[in-house]
Formats: C-alpha cells, structure tokens, sequence
C-alpha cells in the first residue's frame, strides 16, 4: 500500500491584488489556518493518471440508539468546473473552466426495518485544500429523502436544503465564512504541513451526513498533530486531533507518505472508520 512521492508541479488559478478568483465567487482573504496547509498538495502529478482513488473502510455509526456496522466507500479524483453550471465540464473548450478535486462519500447502512443511504459530494480547489468549493448531500429511507446543497460565495456558504421532515421543509441560509465542515477533514487534513506538535484553531461546523437539517452547531475548535502511537495498516502515520469542546473530540490517523491516506477515524459520537482497501481505477468505465 506504500505510495512514492511523484513530482509536483503548481497549478496557476487566476488572482488579482491578493484575490483568488474561483467559481462563482472571489475569496479576498484566507483563514488564519490556511497557512498551515500544503496548497500544492493536489497539484501532484499522482492526481493526473485519469484514475480516482477509492477507498473502503470498515465503518460505524449509531442509528436508533444501536452501532450499525456498514462499508464506506471514498472516491478521490480530479476534476474540471465550468463556472456557468458549477459542474463538471463535458467542453473542455471552454473559457471559464477551474480545476477541482472531488471526494464522493458513499453509504448503504443496514438497520433493523429499512436500510439508509447516503452520498456527499465535496469539491475542493486544487490550491486551497482548505476550502469546500461546493458540497451536496443527499439521503433516502423508507420514511422520505433529503438532499442538501452549500455553495461558497463572498460572504461564506449559500445553503439550500430540501427535506422530507417537519421543521425542515425547504428553506434556504446563509452560512458564515471561514469555517471548515466536520465531513470534508477526511480530505484536508491530508493536506496539512505535518509535523509533531503543530496546532492551531478553526470554526467547525459539525457534520451535515444526517437525514435532517438539525442545529448545525459551529465550534471554536483545536487541532493538534502527533506522531501516531503505531503502525496502522503497515504504514507509519499522524495523529490529528480535533477538539470541538470539552466533551467531543475526535481523532484521525493518517499515513506519512504522499499521498497521505486517512487509515482510521474515530469521532465523538461514533462515526468511526478503518480502512480495508484502497486501489486506483477509472470508476466510470464499463
């Protein structure tokens, strides 16, 4: 499962007197933490085979107050945007293209009536692991679906949401800027400029893969890397840990070697992983 460091080359997106110029919107500044990340992380030449990374951890999470045991399945692979859709291009003659790295996030979880499933989609710019260009997020069970959407915009996130249950319903809010999304640190905290005893402090929004739109709590929270107490699936890793408050936290081991594959995660209320497999395929080919 080793993989080699490969030659990495910078990926130039526009910018403007310290704008960066991304989508449908335009970033003037950076969080704080945005300096302790490796913003030519995605711009290695390992993401340019034509190929996505799929990995599948043994998962948990807790369903009607029972630990349903289930596969999850991670999808990795570059991308390109055209920015009248914020979709992936099918004309790559276009002028308003911008590249991205998507993560697909895949669940069938078994529970004791009917099962639940879920897909999130997380698109990031290749030269700001730390920022969710896009995220949508859908769920369906017996008893009706859901699907949610957050876009980044000047002023944070554009977020939409369509759901089957009371109190919900559809509706439309707008989220704060500079906070990172519980569910997209299995894909940037990959990126980070590792080394024992870094820590630093960033809004949270806790996790959105839920079949209702909730309270969507946001934490001032700590980050610390260690060195990872052992080996974990053969190979050397961190230990990254997230404190959300006194009484949540949770805690990610990822793998020292480029390309620096999350092994095992365990959260505060149990929305753990270890992984199974991963291998490198085109997906999309029959």
């Amino acid at each position: 499962m080793k993989y080699l460091s490969l030659i990495v080359f910078v990926v130039v997106f526009s910018s403007c007197k310290g704008e960066i110029k991304s989508g449908n919107k335009v970033a003037k500044d950076q969080p704080a933490y945005a300096r302790f990340f490796n913003k030519e992380w995605a711009n290695n030449e390992f993401w340019n085979d034509g190929k996505a990374e799929v990995a599948v951890y043994q998962a948990q999470r807790k369903i009607y107050n029972k630990v349903r045991d289930f596969e999850y399945t991670y999808i990795t692979v570059s991308e390109e945007f055209n920015k009248e859709y914020r979709v992936k291009t099918d004309d790559y003659s276009r002028k308003d293209l911008y590249k991205v790295m998507k993560l697909n996030a895949f669940a069938a979880i078994p529970t004791d009536n009917y099962p639940y499933h879920y897909l999130t989609s997380f698109f990031f710019l290749r030269s700001q692991p730390w920022l969710v260009d896009k995220i949508t997020n859908s769920s369906q069970e017996w008893c009706g679906n859901t699907f949610k959407e957050y876009l980044a915009n000047t002023k944070g996130y554009q977020y939409r949401y369509q759901s089957y249950f009371d109190g919900d319903g559809d509706g439309e809010k707008q989220l704060e800027s500079k906070i990172l999304f519980e569910d997209q640190l299995s894909y940037t905290l990959r990126s980070l400029n590792f080394k024992a005893g870094l820590s630093f402090e960033a809004k949270v929004l806790e996790s959105q893969i839920a079949t209702k739109v909730g309270k969507m709590t946001i934490y001032n929270s700590s980050f610390l890397v260690e060195d990872g107490a052992n080996e974990i699936a053969g190979e050397q890793s961190w230990k990254v840990t997230l404190k959300l408050d006194v009484n949540k936290q949770n805690t990610y081991y990822i793998g020292k070697v480029y390309p620096n594959v999350v092994f095992k995660q365990q959260t505060w209320d149990g929305r753990n992983l270890q992984l199974k497999k991963i291998s490198r395929y085109a997906y999309w080919q029959n």
